[in-house]
């Protein structure tokens, strides 16, 4: 099978990480930054990765990996919930103590 819908998920998750990148730039200077339908995207991601052929799984893998490293320092960049007018959803902590 050709490597296309493999490369296809990757560059998907490149062009998702750069607006990530983005986003956290913005952050990071004060800007408001909506997240609205960021799950969908990477949920609609992961469920092409999951289709793909044992010999695309790893490049999907490691797109998807940056994928997650760029969330987690855009999440790292927002300002804590309270102080964007939110309370915090369900689920682990963005942020660490210490």
């Amino acid at each position: 099978m050709s490597q296309v819908p493999s490369d296809a998920v990757a560059a998907a998750a490149e062009t998702l990480r750069n607006t990530l990148v983005l986003a956290r730039a913005l952050a990071l200077a004060g800007r408001q930054v909506d997240l609205s339908g960021l799950d969908q995207e990477v949920a609609l991601l992961c469920a092409a990765a999951l289709t793909l052929p044992a010999s695309g799984q790893e490049t999907a893998r490691q797109a998807l990996i940056a994928l997650r490293l760029a969330v987690e320092a855009l999440l790292a960049a927002l300002p804590p919930d309270d102080e964007r007018g939110r309370a915090s959803p369900p689920g682990p902590s963005r942020r660490t103590s210490g």
